[in-house]
């Protein structure tokens, strides 16, 4: 079997990139295009106003603040009988700069902001940017389905986060390769 020239044997490694780009590219197109725009978005969250604006509480002052397990039942109480939805919280954000805290539900989107000090509700929204986090990295189907772990979001950042280096080595060769042909080219005519 007669070996092929330097420059074909690079042409052959090209075809395979290409259709390697090809096959990745086509089903990954998609979920980048996603991925890409929630990214975008994540990274202005606070600029284009995906999150709500932090409220002052009535003091600063720490030790005039009531328990956080006041403020935690303030808060759940609020969601069941006010807005009617489920209680249990993700997480409480204190921001002692402000005298307010910020809780979060794991049930739902909604974040309240309760004054440190006198347990008043400051602030009723809706957390966009969490819901836009979630479809960022997939874990979005997770909680549609109300599966405890993280097995779809795993799967989903494994998948895109391999197919995104698949298809950036496989470009890289496509744009090197060509460039590659033409220098050896160049150099068998220089040699005759």
């Amino acid at each position: 079997m007669p070996t092929l020239p330097p420059s074909q044997k690079i042409a052959q490694s090209t075809r395979l990139y290409r259709k390697l780009h090809k096959w990745l590219a086509v089903p990954l197109f998609l979920f980048m295009i996603l991925v890409g725009g929630t990214g975008l978005l994540l990274g202005w969250k606070k600029q284009v106003q995906l999150l709500p604006k932090t409220a002052k509480g009535t003091t600063t002052e720490s030790t005039q603040w009531i328990s956080l397990d006041s403020i935690q039942q303030v808060a759940q109480a609020y969601s069941r009988t006010e807005l009617g939805l489920p209680d249990e919280i993700d997480r409480i954000d204190v921001r002692p700069q402000k005298g307010v805290a910020k809780i979060v539900f794991t049930q739902h989107f909604t974040e309240l902001q309760i004054d440190c000090t006198t347990g008043e509700i400051l602030s009723t929204s809706t957390r966009s940017s969490d819901i836009i986090e979630k479809i960022h990295d997939g874990s979005i189907l997770d909680y549609w389905i109300g599966q405890d772990g993280e097995q779809i979001k795993l799967t989903y950042t494994t998948l895109l986060g391999l197919g995104l280096v698949l298809l950036s080595v496989s470009g890289f060769w496509l744009w090197y390769n060509p460039r590659r042909i033409r220098k050896q080219k160049r150099e068998v005519v220089e040699r005759v």
